[in-house]
Parts: structure tokens; sequence; C-alpha cells
């Protein structure tokens, strides 16, 4: 187990290293430490930074999620979760996927504007949105932000349907306009819980609330008839596979209908980003769980490939698969299926003055 008094080892964040980022050609390094006063990489606040983007909806067509839309008011994510697989699209911005990543925010408060004016398009076709594709839409800068909230205004005016996943009980501030997108069957949630073990959960994403307030909130939005469903995701072989009917059974006594869930794969510089977590984590176990890893995924730690990304395969994964499969069986059976209502969509009149926001 790793020791916490160890000053390499950064608690309240899930990576504990900036991984060079592919597309800059010159980095930060530090190389002689004697001649220096301090480390280089500390573990420093979380900064914000500010994005104006001109779309803010994607299609997205995928052999693994299907057909929908994906939406994210932010990129990066303060909750730190040392697996995520959105960590790599930081590059893009010019940060690290490692430590930046859960340091350095993106913030893009024009979305729900942006939202309105693709709705207003007269080719816009109607599909679920999904809120959280990338990062969590209800990490806790939303709190003073606000900006996951005015989307959601913008989804009940326009009657669009929207699935959301989490794992912040944040999404209870907004039990109102989804008690209301509910009633027209134009809302699904899926709250994310990978682990009960309250130790693993600090570890493995130190900015998130427990596991036992996660359940409270499924609770508390099916009461309001919100349907709501566990994710468990993703799944780590030998790590927190053996949780899955314990997770199963504790979100179904908590209202859930439906449950879902995907075996871990480390793209890009999470391998690295992951690797050492677990060393310094679970250094007896590190070897055991990365093996498993690679035995779902062809031997590698990555996997791209569609249709197997998620799922896995081999034996490994198979175990996993059927013991998922088994758990919803036991605990879920009985549950209705969702479906969300396509043809309530409607576009509200606007005067000039609102049409003047799309010019």
């Amino acid at each position: 187990m790793q020791n916490q008094d160890d000053k390499k080892y950064f608690t309240g964040r899930g990576s504990q290293i900036n991984t060079a980022n592919k597309y800059l050609k010159q980095v930060y390094v530090q190389e002689h430490l004697e001649v220096l006063d301090e480390e280089l990489l500390i573990n420093s606040r979380t900064q914000y930074f500010t994005e104006s983007p001109k779309k803010i909806i994607n299609k997205v067509v995928s052999a693994d999620i299907g057909s929908v839309y994906s939406m994210n008011p932010y990129q990066g994510c303060e909750h730190g979760c040392i697996y995520c697989y959105a960590r790599n699209v930081h590059e893009y911005w010019g940060f690290s996927a490692g430590l930046d990543f859960e340091q350095k925010i993106i913030i893009k408060r024009n979305a729900a504007q942006l939202m309105e004016k693709q709705f207003m398009g007269k080719n816009w076709e109607v599909r679920p949105i999904m809120l959280s594709g990338n990062t969590d839409c209800y990490q806790p800068i939303e709190r003073v932000e606000r900006i996951t909230r005015s989307t959601l205004e913008v989804l009940l005016r326009f009657k669009h349907p929207v699935s959301i996943i989490t794992k912040n009980a944040l999404i209870l501030r907004d039990i109102d306009l989804l008690s209301e997108l509910a009633k027209l069957k134009l809302v699904h949630v899926m709250i994310s819980i990978t682990s009960l073990n309250e130790d693993l959960r600090q570890k493995m994403e130190p900015r998130t609330v427990t596991a036992k307030r996660r359940l409270k909130v499924i609770e508390e939005l099916s009461k309001k008839n919100i349907p709501t469903g566990i994710m468990t995701a993703p799944i780590v072989p030998g790590l927190n596979n053996m949780e899955i009917p314990a997770l199963i059974k504790a979100a179904a006594e908590h209202g859930a209908s439906a449950a879902g869930y995907t075996i871990v794969r480390l793209n890009g510089a999470i391998g690295q980003i992951f690797t050492d977590w677990l060393n310094k984590a679970f250094p007896d176990a590190a070897n055991k769980i990365l093996n498993q890893i690679k035995e779902c995924h062809g031997g590698n730690l990555n996997d791209s490939r569609l249709g197997k990304r998620m799922s896995g395969e081999g034996k490994v994964a198979e175990a996993i698969k059927q013991l998922h499969k088994t758990a919803v069986k036991k605990y879920l059976s009985n549950r209705n299926r969702f479906d969300y209502d396509l043809t309530a969509f409607s576009k509200p009149k606007t005067d000039n003055a609102q049409l003047d926001l799309f010019s």
C-alpha cells in the first residue's frame, strides 16, 4: 500500500506525473535537483481558462455507443479519475494529460447560447445529447459557473432529449429541471460508481463524492421518477471487478433501473499515467493488474478497436461480462426499460431581439 507520507505521492490528485505532450516540441524538465530550491513539479491549485468555441454539440457515430450527440461544457476535470480516457484530449489544448488535466480546466461559458443556435438550425436532427461524454458536467466548478444548468434550461425549452453521466451529487441541484424533462420522457441519468471501498475510491477518483453519497443520488433521482441507472465503469480487472455484484445490488436497492459497464483501456498517455499511479498506490499488485488489463486487450494496455475497446476480449473480459450479466439479471430484471420521446422537440417562437443572438 502506498505510504501517504511519501512526498512524491500527491494525495488529492489522481495522476502523480505530468506526461509529455506529443504535440509540443519544447517542454520544461527537471534535470538538476541539486540547483533547485524546490521540485519543479508541485501539487498546485486548480486553474481555469475560458474558451469561446463556435459550436458546442458534436455528432458521434460509433459502433460502441450508437448514434448520438456529445456536448461538454468543460475540458479537463478536477475529479482526477486516474483512468479517464478524456485525458488524452487535453493535449490538443497544449496541456499534459497528467496533472494538467486535473489542474487546468477549460470553461465554455457560451455553451447554452451555442446549443440554442444549433437547435434553431433548419437541418437540426433530433437525437439524445450525451452530457459528460468526455468530462463530468457536474465537476466542482459547475457550482459557480452553472453552465450545465443553463444548458438544461435550453433543453427543456426546446423539449430535446438528453442523457447525463456523472459521479457528483451536484446534479441534485438541478432536480427541478430534470423532473420536468422526465415527465416528457426526455432525460436518462447514469451515476458512475466504481467501488464501494472508500480507500480505493479516494485513490482512484480523489476529488469525487463517496459511493454512499452517489447511491443516495440514485435514490433521490429515482424518487422523482427520473430514470436513473448505475455505470460500473471502468472495471479494472484485479482491482474492482469483484465488486460488480455488490455495486449493482446496492444501486438496485436505491432505485436504479439499469446498469452498464466498460473495461478500462489505457490509450495514449493514460498508459504511462495509470502505470505510474498503480506502482505507487498498489505496488504489490501492480504487475498482476496490468497483465490482466493486457489480457483483455490483445496483450496491450492500449486498445482502439471499435467493438472491442470498451468490452475487451478473452477469458478475463468474458468473466467480467458474465459476472455483470448475472448481477443485472438477479437485481434489475424487473425494472422498466426507458425510451426517449424524440417527437416532443419543438422550436419556441423567437422575437427579433432573440434572433439577433444568432446573427
